[in-house]
């Protein structure tokens, strides 16, 4: 198949890796573009784009689309939730995921509509079907069914949206769907973008949002992924049917834009709130989530300095200098994941198709992606010192734990300025100093606030949040009992411990990380050793996204096993 010529439609086409391909594809002079999104803005956005770029020197027509494409095409335009909440909606949610597969519900299909009206010769899907059918959460629907019934009032609505968030046959129906549209409009080619879940790390991955480790919801994507990709080897073996690929990245997709703004979750502001030292709260018998006594609103909100990595969010210099680290998911970039998916499309094997080796032929991460990650660490921190700000940490990645991690190192940071320096303090002094900064910087305070961390004072019988807490989970109850045991996990977990028993685990920590690096022969120059004292700038600055990923690697496990 080849694209010169060809109606190409890329779904999810104004998403990071989606614009990367359309912008490859141009190369090849398609006769129309067909760009899609979930709404009508982002898909007339990117055709924008291109026709700025690409209108006055080739013939390609560029089509915007927008909708829904997993539910019905008088549906596309309405947001899932309020789909779900509607009691006649719901029901029929549930006969389209759960009856019979037949041609009126084929024919009500946004995405047979879809590939029925534009026609197009190749689809590219870069839609993430795994995060949009597993982030349901079946396990939180679960949990109000479970609750219910122990109490003996299982309501109808309750069962209902459990239903809803069904994967697997959620996913099956889509497969069914789109095997028939793709049939019955002569598609000739499909190729899926696919994922594996965990960014190519394993069941170690620490990068999760306050579930447990490794996280159900998580696995749930991953198993998605892989249910999907199995799906999709059926329907390659399919006779009568398109050309079936898969291109599986296996590491963080990034970036799409470096900047100093506002930050934002589920599309909103995340807006400053603090609570001063005056107001701490007591170490008591129980922790009550609702406490919102003595939590101020700054009337400000959250701005820093970022990278936005597309539809995996934005993260701080500190999450994404973790996240990217060697060991960890490390980068892929956009650009490269293009070259290979219009390469098949084009009839070439770049030894990457999934559908082809299920098992060895994953994306994994690259040169050119390790290169630039010190180009946009060094981007941000140009725009920090521009903007006299610290981009610790969002919790926009996960998990909570990481946001402690790195905000305890940047303390550190602040206190004693160099990584050997920091080794020279006692854990008390540590305690105290940071104590102080906590008292004093009312910014940093608000910060570590805002994004849902407490921040337990030294003595270890006050504390201090805001009005989202991270850790402890909230799930169904309303409070919980404040044990020694419970508050040690806590901190372990999410909370900013400001004791000196934990200055003193970071000095221990630092200590071995100082030691494994002089542990090194000098005259040992080979690729054998990752961590030495070059990696550490001989231990004159403090990089906490660094840190943090060494403790992930060497405490928590969470290392990259395969590349």
């Amino acid at each position: 198949m080849l694209v010169k010529n060809s109606r190409i439609m890329v779904l999810g086409g104004w998403g990071l890796v989606g614009m990367s391909i359309c912008h490859k594809l141009m190369s090849y002079n398609p006769s129309a573009l067909i760009v899609t999104s979930l709404r009508r803005e982002e898909s007339e956005s990117a055709v924008r784009q291109l026709e700025d770029e690409y209108g006055g020197r080739f013939s390609t027509k560029f089509i915007p689309k927008w909708g829904n494409i997993f539910t019905r095409h008088s549906w596309k335009d309405i947001n899932w939730q309020t789909l779900v909440n509607d009691d006649s909606k719901r029901l029929e949610i549930i006969h389209d995921i759960f009856d019979e597969f037949d041609d009126n519900m084929l024919e009500q299909s946004a995405l047979f509509q879809l590939i029925s009206e534009t026609k197009p010769d190749i689809i590219i899907d870069c839609i993430n079907t795994a995060t949009a059918i597993a982030y349901l959460n079946i396990y939180q629907s679960a949990s109000f069914v479970i609750d219910e019934l122990e109490k003996g009032n299982l309501k109808q609505f309750t069962v209902e949206k459990f239903l809803t968030s069904s994967y697997i046959p959620q996913l099956i129906r889509h497969i069914q769907i789109l095997n028939k549209s793709m049939t019955a409009n002569s598609v000739k080619m499909y190729l899926k973008v696919g994922t594996s879940g965990t960014g190519g790390m394993g069941m170690n991955i620490p990068y999760t949002h306050s579930e447990e480790r490794p996280s159900r919801v998580l696995l749930s994507k991953t198993a998605i992924a892989g249910a999907q990709t199995l799906l999709l080897f059926v329907l390659a073996r399919t006779p009568g049917g398109p050309i079936i690929k898969e291109i599986k990245p296996t590491a963080a997709i990034a970036w799409k834009r470096i900047a100093f703004d506002t930050i934002t979750k589920g599309g909103q502001a995340i807006k400053l709130v603090d609570m001063k030292p005056t107001n701490a709260k007591k170490i008591d018998k129980e922790f009550i989530f609702d406490d919102f006594e003595g939590i101020e609103d700054t009337e400000e909100v959250y701005k820093s300095a970022f990278i936005d990595t597309g539809e995996n969010g934005i993260f701080s210099k500190g999450e994404f200098q973790a996240i990217s680290s060697i060991g960890q998911m490390e980068i892929i970039t956009p650009e490269e994941i293009a070259e290979y998916v219009v390469f098949e499309a084009n009839g070439g094997n770049s030894g990457h198709d999934i559908i082809q080796g299920l098992d060895s032929f994953s994306l994994g991460p690259t040169y050119r992606g390790g290169m630039l990650q010190h180009f946009a660490i060094e981007k941000i921190k140009h725009i920090e010192s521009q903007h006299n700000i610290e981009s610790v940490a969002f919790e926009l990645l996960g998990p909570p734990r990481l946001s402690k991690l790195l905000f305890e190192i940047n303390l550190i940071k602040q206190i004693a300025g160099t990584f050997s320096d920091a080794l020279l303090f006692k854990p008390e002094d540590l305690a105290n100093e940071a104590n102080k900064l906590i008292q004093s910087n009312n910014k940093l305070r608000s910060e570590m606030l805002s994004i849902g961390l407490v921040i337990l004072l030294p003595d270890g019988t006050k504390y201090l949040r805001g009005k989202n807490v991270k850790i402890p989970v909230r799930r169904t109850l309303d409070k919980l009992p404040m044990t020694d045991e419970n508050i040690e996990q806590w901190c372990y977990e999410g909370w900013v411990d400001l004791r000196p028993s934990n200055f003193q685990i970071w000095l221990e920590r630092l200590t071995r990380i100082k030691s494994q690096a002089e542990s090194i022969p000098e005259n040992e120059t080979s690729s054998r050793y990752t961590y030495t004292k070059e990696y550490w700038n001989h231990f004159q600055q403090i990089e906490e996204g660094k840190i943090a990923a060494w403790i992930f690697e060497f405490e928590d496990a969470g290392w990259r096993f395969k590349r």
